[in-house]
């Protein structure tokens, strides 16, 4: 594709990865250089909308300097300096900029210059952003570049507390069944990078831009997505990637930053819900006894509008995504294993959520497509309805792309083509036309359906259906890579240590009269 002349993204995607290699070289993480690129990036686009032909007022303010005088953080200030002038200026400006509010605020919200070399951070100024007139590349363009950096990034860093990058393919097919539409409200209430919502975004103009005027276009980029990101790190960079995708504008953006999304009921209700929430359990709480014990306490969220008190996170994601719907709204979430079996809290809430909305599909995910090696995790889809006595799900269709199936991120990554039957199958729009491909004359058909009445009788509700043969149990030949096989097994034993800590918690969270005494409590057998 080409872009500036004959620019194309290859190419100025190889130099942004080139100078990412140096830096990392240095010390500085992927993660960390894609973050210093935003700061930068921004403020040499900000540069360009101020010139001609655009002319448009400066988007950077003016700071003050120790004697009160009008000094400049923007672009052409950087250009101007050198050595560590340039360090000290550019670590003030980020300071600065981090204070205002709108767009500015959250991209730059407790921003500081990582990059310690000032002549590496020149050499980024001037050889790698200022060679490019970025506002002249179409959003297509830049969104590829910046998207592709975010994903570099997160195949360096698998882990990090439960945050997972949704690979690209997963976000398309569920979009794809999804089928936003201009006049939809969509939010990811952990929105990490941002990712479901260009994809939701650049459906909609794909789909629908030829029956939409100006005003139409406006107001979708403006008001068809809300981003909700806890992480400022985080949230700048989905900020910007929206920004660079056309969505919200100069003056505003639709991230909503540095707030838990867990924290307090939705003042706003959306037709949509597109997320994959972080898996694991909330951190424990550390408290010291009167006997002067260090011990810990589980951090339960407790409102009044969940069904069930926890401090599974997933279970208090499915929760909130619940009460974000209006009623008709529609959810596609990504959720980890455990979510359709554990008891106590789990079961709870999976009996009201099928009873309140109509839970109907259900795709199985299979391993090996995650950046952090061992995650099992399916894609929950279902409908809020309106209040009434029956449970409004009569039936859930599944999807097994998990058995028999073997991805690994190098040899074998999942691409959107391998979604394609469950695209094909799934009707969007006409979900009542479906049809199993199982049968009992073909046993290995991916599509099968569950009445309610047969899940309702099913230990705790459980919900992790699956039919078809492992190939794996009588074919050794068939089993995956030792390394997905290792990560799996630790993935299952981790599980396994979570639910034990979990019982053990309870256990000595009890008075200790009613706990067992020992063996110094056991009378003797008489002889």
């Amino acid at each position: 594709m080409t872009t500036n002349g004959n620019t194309t993204i290859s190419q100025i995607g190889q130099r942004v990865w080139s100078h990412a290699g140096v830096c990392r070289d240095e010390g500085l993480s992927y993660m960390a250089y894609v973050e210093q690129l935003t700061f930068l990036l921004f403020l040499k686009m900000a540069d360009e909308l101020a010139r001609p032909p655009y002319k448009r007022p400066s988007l950077i303010p003016q700071g003050k300097d120790a004697k009160g005088k009008p000094l400049a953080y923007d672009w052409q200030s950087l250009l101007a300096r050198d050595g560590q002038g340039l360090y000290d200026h550019y670590a003030a400006g980020l300071k600065f900029l981090g204070t205002q509010r709108g767009l500015l605020g959250v991209i730059f919200k407790e921003a500081e210059c990582k990059i310690k070399n000032p002549a590496r951070l020149k050499r980024l100024i001037h050889d790698l952003i200022d060679r490019e007139t970025w506002v002249n590349l179409t959003l297509d363009v830049k969104g590829h570049i910046y998207e592709e950096l975010l994903s570099r990034s997160a195949a360096e860093s698998t882990g990090g507390a439960g945050q997972y990058f949704t690979p690209r393919p997963i976000i398309q097919a569920m979009v794809d069944v999804m089928q936003p539409e201009p006049g939809d409200t969509i939010i990811d209430p952990a929105a990490g990078t941002g990712g479901f919502l260009t994809v939701a975004y650049d459906w909609v103009i794909d789909n629908h831009a030829e029956s939409m005027d100006r005003d139409d276009k406006k107001r979708v980029a403006r008001e068809l997505v809300t981003a909700q990101e806890l992480v400022p790190d985080t949230a700048r960079l989905c900020a910007m990637n929206l920004y660079l995708h056309g969505i919200g504008g100069e003056d505003l953006t639709p991230v909503i930053s540095g707030k838990s999304s867990l924290d307090t009921p939705p003042k706003t209700l959306y037709s949509m819900v597109l997320t994959n929430p972080p898996f694991g359990k909330k951190q424990s709480l550390k408290t010291v006894t009167e006997e002067g014990d260090l011990e810990s306490v589980e951090d339960v969220i407790v409102r009044d509008d969940f069904w069930a008190s926890t401090a599974n996170k997933q279970l208090n994601f499915l929760q909130h995504i619940f009460n974000l719907l209006k009623v008709g709204g529609r959810a596609a979430v990504v959720l980890p294993d455990n979510v359709l079996f554990e008891g106590g809290p789990g079961q709870k809430i999976r009996e009201q959520l099928m009873r309140q909305c109509d839970v109907h599909t259900l795709l199985r995910l299979p391993t090996g497509i995650f950046y952090k090696p061992g995650v099992k995790a399916n894609v929950l889809f279902f409908d809020r309805r309106p209040p009434r006595e029956e449970p409004w799900t009569g039936r859930v269709w599944v999807y097994d792309l998990r058995t028999n199936q073997h991805f690994t991120q190098k040899k074998n990554s999942v691409t959107r083509e391998d979604f394609d039957e469950f695209v094909r199958v799934y009707k969007p729009g006409a979900i009542g036309e479906r049809r199993q491909t199982w049968s009992e004359k073909n046993p290995d058909g991916r599509w099968r359906k569950w009445e309610y009445d047969e899940l309702a009788k099913r230990d705790k509700l459980n919900l992790d259906l699956f039919w078809i043969k492992d190939e794996t149990l009588e074919d050794s030949d068939s089993l995956p890579d030792p390394d997905v096989l290792a990560a799996e097994i630790v993935e299952d034993l981790q599980d396994a240590l979570e639910q034990f800590s979990a019982v053990a918690a309870a256990l000595e969270d009890q008075p200790s009269e009613g706990r067992s005494r020992g063996p110094a409590s056991v009378k003797p057998r008489d002889e």
